[in-house]
């Protein structure tokens, strides 16, 4: 049974909560010719766009209001109106997505109220759509804030019920937790099934890793605004994390399009739920490279199942991170002693783990007893796991101390293989760095013949 808690402390001694507001404006970097922009002082901007320069190693347009002491005690609805002019007149946008900060949501600025008529005094802004999400840091983490933000885009953006359905076409909303590779594959998927598909938001067009020809001052690809307007034309919405379900909800009262939410695509059984999905709403079978891939995926999981048996592990994300890589480490034979998250959600009370709690990176540690063997968390996890002499995968938000980690897949039938090999081969490192006593080397199971019966009893 897992114990599930809350540790009662006055600070954070070794944070893992990231700010909702840099959540938001990653999520609106998902639109087409998007400007995110935060409400609040320089330095809050500023913060997070080294963040995520830091884990996409790309150029990220992000924009602030500048608030001072003077306009925070006034009132922010001028700062609002100068920035949204300026960027405005220099980078022409499609959409601007604002995302408030504490500093202004403590102050309680109405900018929810005084928007509507900032956009009213501007006539020639008439091609330009503004949303608002609030995202103060006292409100969750880094995904709170993107499923505010997405659910800020549905309801600014979707064009409500009334209009016909195409038939063969799905939307598909996309948790933090998804890497630009990973909304890669999840489409190729989808688009395996001769179905058709509107992503929200899309991190795969815009913070892939690509070059444009020419400066672009604005989000350099995602899904166009008018796009997400027919959303709910589609005839199913497949939301993909528990933060997407709010998302889902407004979408489907907006437009009565009906909606499954998938608490996690890693992993064998978990793509088989998303893969029937799919056949269901075709009325297609699987085709024959998806077969393939899954078959890979269980003869990886059969190479490597010697190697997790029985291990240690302790997980830190937000929550559906959290579900994702503590289920395929449970679903491994992994030991997964200790999750430490940044909300309790629901994703949160279906982890897999011994104990479970929302904290922050020193509780990962605290009376964790024995050293895991792995600690699956983002690159602030490194000083930690070196003191555990425990080895770390890096997962979730920032990674910054490793390449390609946007582009890494690690959902489907795949992804879910390639992050079997992965997890794998580390804790390989890990035996050969701590080696076991005399005759408990994973290795030496392998050697002693059960590898071949358990895959002549498979086949």
């Amino acid at each position: 049974m897992t114990d599930f808690g809350k540790v009662a402390k006055a600070a954070a001694v070794n944070p893992l909560k990231l700010s909702p507001a840099l959540g938001g404006a990653l999520a609106f970097l998902g639109i087409d010719r998007c400007l995110p922009m935060l409400h609040g002082g320089q330095g809050c901007t500023a913060f997070s766009l080294v963040l995520a320069v830091r884990h996409f190693r790309e150029t990220i347009p992000l924009q602030t209001t500048a608030m001072s002491e003077l306009s925070t005690i006034l009132g922010g609805a001028d700062n609002v109106e100068q920035a949204i002019a300026t960027i405005y007149d220099r980078a022409h946008p499609r959409v601007i997505g604002i995302c408030t900060t504490a500093l202004t949501e403590t102050r309680d600025d109405d900018i929810s109220a005084e928007l509507p008529f900032i956009v009213e005094r501007h006539p020639e802004w008439q091609d330009l759509d503004v949303i608002l999400a609030s995202t103060p840091d006292y409100a969750g983490g880094l995904e709170v804030g993107w499923s505010r933000a997405v659910t800020a885009m549905v309801n600014a953006l979707v064009e409500p019920a009334g209009r016909r359905r195409t038939l063969r076409r799905v939307n598909l909303l996309a948790g933090s937790h998804l890497s630009p590779g990973d909304v890669e594959e999840l489409r190729e998927t989808i688009e395996g099934f001769g179905l058709r598909v509107i992503v929200l938001p899309d991190l795969s067009g815009s913070l892939d890793g690509h070059v444009p020809d020419d400066f672009v001052p604005t989000s350099l690809g995602g899904t166009p605004a008018d796009l997400i307007r027919g959303m709910g034309e589609s005839v199913i919405t497949l939301a993909i994390g528990e933060q997407m379900r709010p998302a889902a909800e407004a979408l489907a009262e907006r437009t009565g399009v009906p909606f499954t939410v998938f608490d996690r695509v890693t992993g064998l059984e978990a793509f088989d739920a998303f893969v029937a999905a799919l056949m269901e709403v075709s009325g297609n079978g699987p085709n024959e490279r998806l077969r393939r891939q899954r078959s890979r995926l269980v003869d990886a999981m059969l190479d490597g199942h010697f190697y997790f048996g029985g291990r240690k592990a302790a997980v830190a994300g937000d929550p559906d991170l959290a579900l994702a890589m503590s289920g395929i480490l449970a679903d491994l034979g992994c030991t997964v002693a200790r999750v430490v998250t940044t909300a309790a959600t629901p994703a949160a009370d279906r982890v897999p783990a011994e104990s479970v709690m929302v904290g922050d990176l020193d509780d990962l540690e605290r009376d964790l007893g024995p050293s895991p063997a792995l600690i699956v968390a983002s690159s602030h996890a490194k000083a930690l796991s070196d003191r555990l002499g425990a080895s770390l995968f890096r997962a979730g938000f920032p990674v910054y101390d490793r390449l390609g980690a946007p582009q890494r897949v690690s959902v489907g039938y795949r992804g879910t293989r390639d992050l079997v090999f992965a997890l794998g081969n580390l804790l390989m490192e890990h035996d050969d760095a701590h080696p076991h006593p005399a005759g408990e080397d994973p290795g030496e199971r392998e050697s002693d013949g059960r590898h071949f019966d358990a895959t002549l009893a498979a086949g």
